[in-house]
């Protein structure tokens, strides 16, 4: 039996090409704004696409916020995918106007602090020894990033006696950033799993595994 998968629309991100890029990995795969199918699913991605603010009106706007610190609560697994990412942070700051997000972790969304922007195209990431997300994945691997904003500075403070803490992936275009981090039941890329080939196929197969 497959895995369910349920990816939810709130009227942001690339919702079919994520469908596809799931059910390649044999999930079952659902696309739905529906809260009682969100809850139920064995994984929930949340995909996003375009300005933070109006990732959070929408997310609100099907109670998507809600839904993923459910889930959450009860150990449920969510992965969120480029601005799907940016939103479980604290806060976003787009043209000097601050957004609350979802605040599943400290950090602000802010400009990238680069000589060209958008970054976009295919990069390389510095993982963590460790990494599930990435496993099987030679660490020369690069994946597909379109953003103009990311997480600059991690800023939750890991104390040496918790278990299993966050395990944070980087990358650089001019300055580094957060590209991707595992936190428990919860993941999350900036760059984009599901545009990035083989690579994201493997990765996505990754996280499915660990529904």
């Amino acid at each position: 039996m497959g895995k369910n998968v349920v990816v939810l629309d709130y009227g942001s991100g690339n919702l079919r090409s994520a469908q596809r890029a799931l059910e390649r990995t044999g999930a079952n795969v659902t696309v739905s704004s529906d809260y009682d199918t969100a809850m139920a699913a064995d994984g929930l991605l949340v995909p996003g696409v375009g300005a933070f603010e109006a990732c959070m009106r929408g997310l609100k706007s099907v109670r998507g916020d809600w839904i993923i610190g459910r889930r959450l609560a009860g150990g449920r697994p969510v992965m969120g995918i480029c601005v799907g990412m940016q939103i479980l942070f604290e806060k976003g700051v787009e043209h000097g106007v601050e957004t609350p997000g979802c605040d599943e972790w400290p950090g602000t969304v802010e400009p990238l602090d680069a000589p060209v922007v958008p970054h976009m195209g295919w990069n390389t990431v510095d993982v963590p020894e460790g990494s599930r997300m990435f496993a099987g994945l030679d660490p020369e691997t690069r994946f597909y990033f379109v953003h103009s904003y990311g997480v600059r500075h991690w800023e939750l403070e890991t104390h040496s006696a918790r278990i299993n803490p966050p395990l944070v992936t980087w990358a650089t275009h001019g300055q580094p950033f957060v590209a991707a981090v595992e936190n428990g039941p919860l993941w999350a890329t900036q760059f984009h799993p599901e545009k990035s080939g083989d690579a994201g196929a493997a990765l996505l197969t990754n996280w499915v595994n660990t529904l």
